[in-house]
């Protein structure tokens, strides 16, 4: 298969993940991404668990090269922009400031290559207030508002995995092949710029939304309470969630499912505004209902009624699920020094085929003298530069 970026070279000077995702994603698509990463360590992803490989890096770093090269050096720096000058795309997620400080800022590669696309991930980006604050995933979260709906102020522990990161990284990704399509209608080069932030804020545009039009924050079961979600848990201690939306006819599956069609004529719940406005009573009412049974009876009654579910599976469970395996969604790949590795396959079909060329994440400078003496550095170059601590 031939596939819809093959072609392009990426430069990745990025680090945790979102960056890494941009450029991961755009690697899935075909791109030649090559990760530069600091010679002591590289990217500080690597080792959140033992060694250089750890779950956490291997999770945003498929379909890439890794070389070092020590940015302070200006043998290093002299390295990236002859890499520049060979290819389509620059992604950092340094801090603003950090390339021009390192002398690798947009306006030096794009001497090295006018029609460069410079992409540019920061937490609230390069001017205002914050500009100059660290930013992570929570940082971005709450200053977003994503984190005010997500959040139990009763019990307010931090929930789920990195929303705000990888948001960015999606919306890094499709900015850098938007300005691919344009060079190729144009040819010019573009800067792309994108803050955690704001990538919060336009993942959470129906919220945003629904408080320009009415005035009113959503908290963190408005949502929920909307569209009419529920999680029920069941008597075997496994949880099992329902999704009405707004057609009626999921509500009466429900109540059927349940044995509980009495509720229908229910004042509290006769209309969807109703069952809006009275969601924790209607939950109420059906938790104990929930708790009786075990989940697998659930599901049956669930699905002969035709009520939109699913069970609420640990990560064990949806590897095992029948239809996740239909998908073939999980996959191993080799690494010559690794081992077999599982990982995801990427989301999307590509005229009706997976994407099975995947290459497995590098190990930390894996490819530097594979691109350098791509750019022309003899052995003895590159023992020079190994020698002098540049790469």
């Amino acid at each position: 298969m031939t596939l819809p970026l093959e072609g392009i070279r990426i430069i990745e000077l990025s680090t945790f993940i979102t960056g890494p995702y941009a450029g991961m994603i755009l690697g899935d698509l075909g791109a030649e991404v090559i990760k530069v990463e600091r010679p002591d360590g590289g990217d500080p992803f690597r080792g959140y668990d033992a060694g250089d490989y750890s779950p956490q890096f291997c999770a945003y770093n498929r379909n890439k090269q890794s070389i070092t090269l020590d940015l302070r050096k200006q043998d290093a720096r002299n390295i990236l922009i002859e890499l520049a000058a060979r290819s389509d795309v620059v992604l950092e997620n340094f801090r603003p400031g950090v390339t021009e400080k390192l002398g690798i800022g947009e306006d030096t590669l794009r001497k090295a290559r006018s029609d460069l696309i410079y992409c540019s991930i920061t937490g609230f980006g390069h001017a205002g207030p914050y500009s100059h604050r660290p930013a992570y995933d929570t940082v971005a979260q709450g200053t977003g508002g994503l984190l005010g709906q997500l959040i139990d102020a009763e019990n307010p522990l931090i929930p789920g995995p990195a929303i705000a990161d990888s948001i960015t990284g999606l919306y890094a990704g499709y900015g850098i092949a938007a300005a691919l399509l344009d060079r190729f209608r144009t040819g010019r080069g573009r800067r792309i710029d994108i803050s955690m932030v704001e990538a919060v804020m336009a993942f959470t545009a129906e919220p945003f939304s629904s408080f320009f039009r009415t005035g009113k924050s959503s908290g963190p079961h408005s949502r929920a309470s909307r569209s009419q979600s529920y999680a029920f848990a069941c008597a075997d201690e496994k949880m099992i969630a329902v999704h009405l939306s707004s057609p009626e006819k999921f509500h009466k599956g429900l109540l059927a499912a349940v044995d509980r069609l009495d509720l229908a004529s229910d004042e509290r719940f006769a209309l969807r505004e109703d069952r809006v406005r009275n969601f924790k009573l209607f939950w109420e009412e059906l938790a104990p209902i929930f708790r009786a049974r075990p989940r697998s009876q659930w599901v049956d009654r669930l699905e002969a009624n035709d009520v939109p579910f699913a069970p609420v599976y640990s990560l064990d469970e949806v590897e095992s699920d029948p239809h996740i395996e239909y998908l073939d969604t999980i996959t191993e790949i080799e690494h010559p020094t690794e081992g077999r590795l599982k990982t995801l396959r990427p989301p999307f079909l590509i005229d009706g085929e997976r994407i099975d060329a995947i290459a497995p994440p590098p190990v930390l400078g894996e490819h530097t003298d594979e691109v350098l003496d791509a750019l022309d550095y003899t052995s003895q170059d590159i023992a020079r530069l190994r020698q002098e601590k540049a790469i």
